[in-house]
């Protein structure tokens, strides 16, 4: 049947507003690609929802993912935030978004953007994917593979290639809405509009 939302977002009304709101959309900003960076960090091993779920809680705990601020956090700090529920408190993951905080600002430091960092893995245009089956989706390419190398030599952590396929996936680099989806033509309109096709 047409028209039908790709089939992992059914579960829950939350999963199905950022499904429709954001997912696939091409994002090109530092601060939401920053953003999107820590969450998928915090996501590995875990469910996208359990994230989403408490992405608020990282919003206000983690300064807005205001990256200046999470440099500066110290092991006081990380002890604070590992005791709250609101965010994944898992020590490596606390950690890691504050060693990436520091990577971010060191690249942006030396002069490069976290945008075109990210984007010259797909050489600055959103790949429009085809896909009729959620089975056909992968869990990583050559690019997100050269994305993860890249950002580990650059001072990042939680940046392996499957989890930077679903950060392509997320901020619209890749547009893996099935066929079937409306959010597949959505977003392929919205990267046209930013001349990104």
């Amino acid at each position: 049947m047409a028209d039908k939302r790709c089939g992992w977002c059914l579960s829950t009304p939350l999963y199905q507003q950022y499904h429709d709101a954001e997912w696939g959309r091409p994002v090109t900003d530092d601060a939401t690609l920053f953003e999107f960076l820590l969450l998928e960090g915090a996501q590995a091993g875990l469910s996208w929802i359990a994230v989403l779920n408490k992405r608020e809680g990282y919003r206000k705990l983690f300064d807005h993912f205001d990256a200046e601020k999470i440099a500066r956090y110290t092991p006081r700090k990380i002890e604070r935030l590992l005791q709250n529920q609101r965010i994944i408190r898992n020590r490596r993951k606390v950690e890691s978004a504050v060693g990436n905080a520091r990577a971010y600002l060191a690249l942006r430091d030396a002069g490069t953007s976290l945008a075109d960092f990210l984007w010259q893995f797909g050489d600055g245009r959103v790949k429009v994917n085809r896909f009729r089956s959620l089975a056909e989706v992968p869990a990583s390419t050559p690019e997100s593979d050269a994305m993860s190398r890249a950002l580990k030599k650059a001072g990042f952590s939680f940046v392996g290639s499957t989890i930077m396929y679903a950060h392509m996936q997320a901020t619209g680099m890749v547009n893996d809405h099935l066929v079937t989806c409306p959010g597949h033509r959505r977003c392929k309109e919205e990267a046209r509009a930013k001349n990104l096709l």
